[in-house]
């Protein structure tokens, strides 16, 4: 059942964001970074062709499981969030799922750096009343620490992406959060901790984004107030 993209759904996450006990990281030896989770509205079907060239994007990695094709279709329809699939060409973090975001500019907030991420990455300009409030930061393993911004988008938007960095944008319905195989969890060598896979579409979402998304389903969604931050990164995202 897809989610209605209304003013009681606005409300209840704004409610519950402004009521959560929120983690701030202070890391001095971290860099500092935003993504934005912007909601929207969307239509179940518009989605039904992938506008991205996977050859491009997988660029000779091999996906996660033989079921999967990386394909992110038919996930649209009511309240959704934007996720970003960069392109192969980056210096870091090339070909991978992402919310649009990126580092702080010096003496930015993490507000005005996740709304002018939004903007360069997707082309969607939007103002500092939009936003619902902060999800817990999170410290990733290649040393930054990310703030999640979540603002309502207040309908469709007309997306832009920036060539350079986003392959393509989806709508992606916040009802996929709540697939019944979801969250997922692994066990790696390399760390204790578990690693968070979210399935969406024919792929696996990891973390931070994946953390991230969890977050929002959890504390957004379902009003629980667990923390994402312990739930560990794949190693291709160490670096």
């Amino acid at each position: 059942m897809t989610i209605a993209y209304d003013d009681a759904l606005r409300a209840q996450i704004q409610e519950r964001l402004a009521a959560h006990d929120r983690s701030a990281v202070i890391d001095p030896t971290k860099r500092h970074a935003a993504v934005a989770v912007v909601l929207v509205d969307s239509e179940i079907g518009e989605d039904r062709v992938d506008p991205a060239p996977l050859d491009d994007w997988l660029d000779g990695r091999p996906l996660p499981d033989e079921l999967l094709d990386g394909h992110m279709i038919d996930v649209a329809g009511g309240a959704a969030f934007l996720l970003c699939r960069r392109t192969s060409r980056l210096r870091t973090h090339a070909a991978q799922w992402a919310l649009p975001g990126g580092r702080l500019d010096p003496g930015e907030t993490v507000i005005e750096a996740a709304l002018r991420e939004l903007d360069e990455e997707v082309g969607v300009r939007l103002p500092e009343s939009s936003v619902l409030g902060l999800l817990d930061d999170y410290p990733t393993r290649s040393g930054y620490v990310i703030t999640p911004v979540v603002i309502w988008g207040g309908g469709r938007l007309d997306l832009r992406p920036a060539p350079d960095e986003v392959l393509a944008v989806y709508r992606v319905g916040l009802h996929q959060l709540q697939r019944e195989d979801s969250p997922r969890f692994i066990n790696i060598a390399e760390s204790p901790r578990p690693v968070v896979q979210i399935p969406l579409g024919n792929d696996l979402i990891h973390a931070p984004t994946g953390a991230v998304l969890l977050q929002l389903r959890w504390l957004g969604l379902e009003g629980r107030h667990d923390r994402v931050d312990e739930l560990e990164q794949p190693t291709f995202a160490w670096r």
